[in-house]
């Protein structure tokens, strides 16, 4: 399975071998990417290979060729959406249902699980609907929810442990203290808990091994706030 970056440059890479028969540079990738760095495309590129999509050839700058492509390529993948984003989550899916007087209210309501979170170091953003869980009612606040699978220990003395399933109202801003989805330069999921601190976000970890990350304010872009949480024993 591939992250929606790792599809994007996929499919620009693709584009570009089609059109000129050489590949994109890194500084060509990283633009249409929209990403702050060439480490990301580094790091986009390298899973690329280890899944078996590109190959590098030994002893040639730049030089790669395309392996294979996904099974499906997703409809409007060439306007490439930028980064994490939720939005597929149509209709009432994750929302609590309006019930009219007199109804029974729904023991539970469908949210979709979108993939996984890290709580830890981040991980490339995912935007992959997988499935979907049913929620009671009352874990979900007013609007739009969706699901993620916990990876990573940095929120255990928050109570968030490896392998829960945390419930994330969609929204794009958050107040201090509230543990938020936060995408860091497009590019980057992490659950942690955001503070700001003058012109700069500081994502906190709730664990004494990992250190707060400060980032200016155009870095870090609010992907959801922290509702609920689901445990299997």
């Amino acid at each position: 399975m591939l992250t929606l970056k790792q599809k994007e440059l996929l499919m620009f890479i693709h584009e570009r071998l089609k059109e000129t028969g050489v590949p994109p540079s890194f500084d060509e990738m990283k633009e249409a990417l929209d990403l702050k760095s060439k480490s990301g495309i580094h790091r986009l590129i390298t899973a690329l290979e280890e899944r078996g999509f590109i190959r590098r050839l030994p002893h040639r700058a730049r030089a790669m060729e395309i392996v294979r492509l996904p099974e499906s390529v997703p409809q409007g993948l060439a306007a490439r959406s930028r980064g994490f984003s939720p939005s597929v989550i149509e209709g009432s899916l994750g929302r609590v249902p309006q019930v009219a007087e007199g109804e029974a209210v729904p023991q539970t309501v469908a949210v979709p699980v979108m993939g996984r979170i890290a709580a830890g170091v981040p991980v490339e953003a995912i935007q992959n609907r997988l499935s979907t869980i049913e929620v009671p009612p009352e874990l979900l606040a007013k609007g739009e929810h969706y699901a993620l699978e916990v990876k990573g220990d940095s929120m255990i003395d928050a109570g968030i442990l490896e392998g829960d399933t945390i419930i994330v109202r969609k929204c794009d801003d958050a107040t201090n203290g509230d543990i938020v989805v936060a995408l860091v330069d497009e590019e980057e999921a992490t659950l942690k808990r955001l503070r700001r601190r003058g012109d700069s976000i500081a994502l906190e970890a709730a664990n004494a091994a990992y250190e707060t990350r400060i980032f200016g304010p155009d870095r870090v872009r609010v992907q959801g706030r922290l509702v609920g949480l689901i445990r299997r024993y």
